[in-house]
């Protein structure tokens, strides 16, 4: 396979397929369409991890703290209405089983990501807050992506508050954050940014990027669907070549995305699953 060859058959997938493909802290060795903006779905998740962490290294935020689990946010556009998640559109009843109780900070920043809870998702905005999760991805060096409204905040998509990502700037966010483990860098403390390395490790929903890995291959990952759009971002730890980022955002009807948002294994999977199995292949051969 070259590079050549992935764009080619890429290119005769309907939609928008974008990549960036390469080791940490140089330039990638392969991209394709990596500026193009993508609905976020649940891969913004990250940059919100980001901020809570950040946030409790300045002592704004004690994540083992507990935090009360309500299912009522404020909307993004003001003025509007406070709006609530649907259970049967998560991934996650054990937040739901909380609503009404108390949760730690951590527990719930960490089933955002492991079983991309929505609930979890908009409480932790809410004790963030937005600038905070802007500033992460200012920190990390995304030129293009905004969180500009929690998940199922309807009022403010209308008014055209959305939540964006390239996959170039995700795999800004995954280098800093590799990169970061092992010395000071922009995003948190080097053990800051090890535990969350730890959470995106734990990652429950491997169909697209770690289906195309070998059984037990390491990967820092967090994935996103709805209808229409699948996206996974990695940095993958082989244990015989240097770490490297893998992301591969789709807006394509090849993204099922099941009836009620749920995930699904779709031919969107199957293609990301594909081009991470290709970037295996050729793992040796990136350029740094």
């Amino acid at each position: 396979m070259t590079w050549e060859d992935l764009d080619a058959h890429l290119d005769k997938v309907p939609g928008t397929v974008s990549a960036y493909v390469g080791r940490l802290g140089v330039k990638p060795t392969w991209t394709r369409q990596a500026d193009a903006t993508h609905y976020a779905a649940s891969t913004m998740k990250m940059a919100v991890l980001v901020a809570l962490h950040r946030a409790a290294e300045a002592g704004r935020l004690d994540l083992d703290g507990p935090v009360p689990v309500r299912n009522e946010f404020d909307s993004a556009l003001p003025g509007a209405p406070r709006f609530a998640n649907a259970q049967h559109y998560d991934n996650d009843d054990d937040v739901w089983a909380r609503v009404g109780g108390e949760a730690p900070l951590r527990w719930l920043a960490e089933r955002m990501i492991v079983r991309s809870s929505n609930l979890a998702t908009n409480i932790c905005i809410g004790q963030v807050g937005l600038p905070a999760v802007a500033e992460a991805w200012t920190l990390a060096g995304a030129r293009h992506s905004v969180t500009g409204r929690g998940i199922e905040d309807f009022a403010a998509r209308d008014a055209g508050i959305d939540n964006l990502v390239t996959a170039a700037d995700l795999a800004a966010l995954l280098g800093e954050l590799a990169l970061g483990a092992t010395r000071p860098g922009p995003l948190a403390s080097p053990a800051g940014c090890a535990a969350m390395l730890d959470v995106l490790f734990a990652q429950e929903h491997r169909e697209d990027l770690a289906a195309g890995l070998p059984e037990g291959t390491r990967i820092a990952h967090k994935n996103g669907w709805v209808r229409g759009v699948r996206h996974g971002a990695g940095v993958v730890f082989p244990t015989d070549a240097p770490p490297y980022a893998v992301v591969v955002c789709t807006t394509t009807d090849l993204a099922d995305g099941g009836p009620s948002g749920e995930e699904v294994e779709d031919d969107a999977c199957r293609l990301i699953a594909h081009v991470s199995a290709q970037v295996w292949a050729a793992r040796h051969d990136l350029a740094g």
